[in-house]
């Protein structure tokens, strides 16, 4: 090492002559290696573990509809309602209710007390619904095919 501009050359950057002894004795001891060498692996990400918090099976009430309903979390606060092998018919105006009325109560106590998950995105097929934070599934526990025109339950599923 030798004192003078430091290996930028910038003011500010310069070594004295008694630094650069002392640092070329401290490297001379041996208590620091010339060399460091990191062969440090990129970590992996860890992939979320996506697990089944409930389910049920769709059972028919107005329209035949079948398929299973799960909620699902992958560790984060965010948990959604999965449709899986769902079939039910089409209809103008349907959406999908977490309802607090059991899943065998008269079709008009499921648009009592519900959160709407929003429009059903297809009729056939596997498809997903974002649960609001807060929404409480012990209290709602009743998936609901929902025809707001008619206000008519196409099918229904508890979650267990």
């Amino acid at each position: 090492m030798v004192a003078g501009p430091g290996a930028s050359g910038m003011p500010g950057d310069e070594i004295t002559a008694e630094r650069a002894d002392a640092m070329n004795e401290a490297m001379a001891s041996g208590a620091m290696p010339l060399e460091v060498v990191m062969n440090e692996e990129r970590p992996m990400p860890v992939a979320p573990q996506i697990v089944t918090l409930a389910s049920g099976e769709f059972s028919s009430r107005s329209h035949q509809t079948s398929g299973r309903a799960l909620v699902l979390n992958d560790g984060s606060e965010q948990r959604f309602l999965r449709f899986e092998n769902f079939r039910t018919d089409n209809g103008p105006d349907v959406n999908i209710y977490l309802s607090s009325a059991p899943f065998d109560a008269p079709a008009r106590d499921f648009a009592l007390d519900f959160v709407d998950l929003g429009d059903m995105k297809g009729n056939v097929g596997a498809q997903n619904y974002e649960i609001p934070l807060g929404v409480e599934l012990d209290r709602y526990a009743t998936v609901v095919v929902w025809c707001v025109r008619f206000s008519v339950a196409f099918g229904v599923a508890p979650l267990a």
